[in-house]
């Protein structure tokens, strides 16, 4: 082994540390930036070492060279205008567009590897361990690029939010399942060659447009994790394909990360991933009239009564959700939290696992609003304290607050929930008595206890600081 060599193979192991190292660092608010930081370090690492390589290659790889190096270059540009435009309100579909591009170029890798090995009819010049993993690659990397793609637009309304009916839907699925799985078999064992793998990829394609389109936006934030998980199993099975260390390790981890999220925000809507997967479940933002004090179902409140409530309250918590990130009123949030905490009041966060549109999306944009991480806290560390609230103000949550879940035949039977209506007084902030994803009515709206400030959820909170203001000054 040249000199070289060993350092090239001493980078990769240094890089798949920072891998292991950065996700372990992820797992807490407070180190999850070093994690990234040392994540994206160990991935630079890895990329330098490649390029070394192929420039002491010479010949044609100074072609790869060229070209590796044009694209890193335009992706860090186009990488670097995105993170800065980006709305965090856009952040859940811009992490499956992610997840299209990573499993999209999982599959050019298995392709490109098939053209090399054996043309358009045999894959005979092929390693065992590369005829099963380029249709695994390609399999999986196909199926994750579409879906990841109609993912995003669902998130985006470019496609419709609600599940989309397929004729023969079920039909349709199982028959490009076997045209995949067969064409993938077919491939691995040494018929058809690319002609066939070139079947297999077009029936992926089509089946994960087809399997997405009939989820509806309830279900979105479990299908991004599982997308996101097949996103990595598909780049490490093109670094079994080409025998790069750094993707298996790296694909690994995240198809690993992602598998484990998926679980738990399964169990967090109290849903099966094949019932999830089955599609039907959710609708998109159902836009209704704004219900004022003639309704006599619900109570409505003003502004300045909302804010003498939350000064003279002990103890607040704020439970944001999807209308939060909707009116990008993560700032305005913080905002009156820091009001109220200086005046004495008992603050924190409850999160649910699902509200929003991603995993983590509430956590997101408090944190890009420097909400302090000790006051974030999740589902079953929140519950147990809304008994002893004075005021839990919603912002913007729906189904994650609705107390039918705790009761069975409704399209939320069984989810876990923030007990939000065991407080002494809840205050919802809403647009209107809009049914959220599951389409359904939320029965905390008219629980006695509750009353509801509607408006747009920035303008609301601003009003609600400048009243909180005339009483504790």
């Amino acid at each position: 082994m040249s000199t070289l060599e060993t350092i090239v193979h001493l980078a990769y192991l240094l890089a798949a540390a920072s891998f292991v190292l950065g996700l372990h660092w992820m797992n807490s608010p407070s180190s999850a930036r070093r994690g990234n930081q040392l994540s994206m370090a160990g991935m630079a690492v890895a990329v330098v070492a490649t390029a070394a390589v192929l420039a002491d290659s010479g010949g044609g790889s100074l072609i790869a060279l060229s070209v590796m190096i044009i694209g890193l270059a335009v992706g860090g540009v186009a990488g670097l205008i995105t993170a800065r435009r980006i709305q965090m309100t856009a952040m859940p579909q811009l992490v499956s567009v992610f997840n299209a591009v990573g499993g999209g170029a999982a599959a050019l890798i298995g392709l490109s590897d098939a053209v090399d090995h054996g043309g358009w009819t045999t894959t005979g010049s092929q390693s065992v361990t590369t005829a099963v993993t380029i249709p695994l690659d390609l399999l999986i990397g196909s199926l994750t690029f579409s879906g990841s793609l109609i993912a995003a637009g669902k998130l985006a309304g470019v496609v419709a939010g609600h599940p989309m009916k397929v004729p023969a839907g079920r039909l349709v699925i199982g028959a490009l399942a076997v045209i995949t799985v067969g064409a993938g078999v077919g491939y691995a064992t040494g018929w058809g060659g690319l002609a066939l793998l070139s079947l297999m990829t077009a029936a992926a394609l089509a089946l994960g447009i087809v399997v997405t389109v009939r989820i509806g936006g309830a279900d979105m934030p479990v299908v991004i994790s599982l997308l996101n998980a097949c996103t990595g199993t598909a780049v490490a099975m093109a670094g079994f394909v080409i025998n790069s260390l750094p993707l298996i390790i790296a694909g690994a981890l995240v198809g690993a990360a992602g598998g484990i999220l998926t679980n738990l925000m399964a169990v967090a809507m109290n849903r099966s991933l094949v019932s999830i997967i089955a599609g039907g479940y959710g609708t998109a933002d159902d836009k209704a009239v704004t219900v004022g004090a003639g309704n006599a179902s619900v109570h409505e409140v003003t502004a300045d009564d909302a804010a003498l409530q939350l000064a003279y309250a002990h103890k607040v918590i704020i439970v944001p959700g999807y209308g939060l990130a909707a009116a990008q009123a993560q700032h305005e949030a913080v905002r009156l939290v820091k009001a109220l905490a200086d005046h004495g009041v008992q603050v924190s966060y409850g999160i649910h696992p699902v509200a929003g549109r991603m995993p983590g999306h509430m956590n997101v944009l408090l944190a890009e609003a420097d909400a302090p991480y000790t006051e974030l806290k999740d589902l079953d560390e929140i519950n147990p304290e809304f008994v002893d609230t004075d005021v839990v103000l919603v912002v913007g949550a729906n189904d994650v607050t609705n107390p039918a879940a705790r009761r069975p035949g409704n399209a939320v039977s069984g989810m876990p929930i923030l007990d939000v209506d065991h407080a002494r007084r809840v205050i919802v902030i809403k647009r209107s008595l809009g049914h959220g994803y599951a389409g359904i009515d939320n029965e905390l709206y008219t629980d006695p206890k509750t009353a509801m400030l509607f408006g747009d959820a920035k303008a609301v909170l601003t009003e609600l600081l400048a009243d909180l203001r005339a009483y504790v000054h």
